[in-house]
């Protein structure tokens, strides 16, 4: 279903629940994998994705179609990530400028994140080596083949600074590859 018809549905009373398990079944797996890539533990993501539909349910109303309605959701999306890793950091007694988690690295070496190989959970170690503004652009670009404009629009950013971000995040991956092979 086209993302206008949604939306022009969820205006609808009679058929705002309808259009609300169209958006769910178009957008839940994409935005869940946008949070899990952040948070990493399955329980955290599902908690976050929840508040996030939460948002979404109570604020489609007043969505203005100034972007895309995927655009949207994925702003709502990053700053819930934002917001919970933060949130997490403070419990841990982190300090916010931290770039490494050793909540998030303990849940990467403890969960069942990846079936994949060792170099699959590598690069997901050096990923939490980034400060969490690169490592979600890193992810919107990598893993989910996003278009620089796209991330812009998600995340208030321009091109550029997205674009030199990538490139440290690269960088700084490459070098954790170097000192750890």
């Amino acid at each position: 279903m086209e993302d206008s018809l949604i939306i022009a549905k969820f205006a609808d009373e009679k058929t705002r629940e309808e259009a609300f398990r169209e958006l769910l079944k178009k957008y839940q797996q994409k935005i869940y994998w946008h949070v899990r890539r952040m948070v990493l533990d399955h329980d955290d993501a599902d908690d976050v994705v929840q508040d996030i539909f939460i948002k979404v349910w109570r604020n489609l109303e007043k969505f203005r179609e100034d972007s895309q309605l995927y655009t949207w959701l994925y702003r709502i999306a990053t700053n819930e990530c934002i917001t919970f890793l933060n949130k997490k950091k403070q419990k841990q007694n982190v300090s916010l400028d931290d770039e490494t988690s050793a909540y998030l690295s303990e849940t990467l070496a403890d969960g069942s994140y990846f079936n994949g190989d060792r170099a699959q959970q590598k690069l997901q170690e050096a990923l939490l080596t980034l400060p969490d503004k690169q490592r979600l652009v890193f992810n919107m670009k990598y893993f989910e083949d996003l278009k620089y404009e796209e991330i812009s629009d998600v995340l208030g950013t321009s091109v550029g600074a997205l674009k030199a971000s990538y490139h440290l995040a690269v960088k700084k991956i490459e070098n954790f590859f170097a000192k750890n092979d």
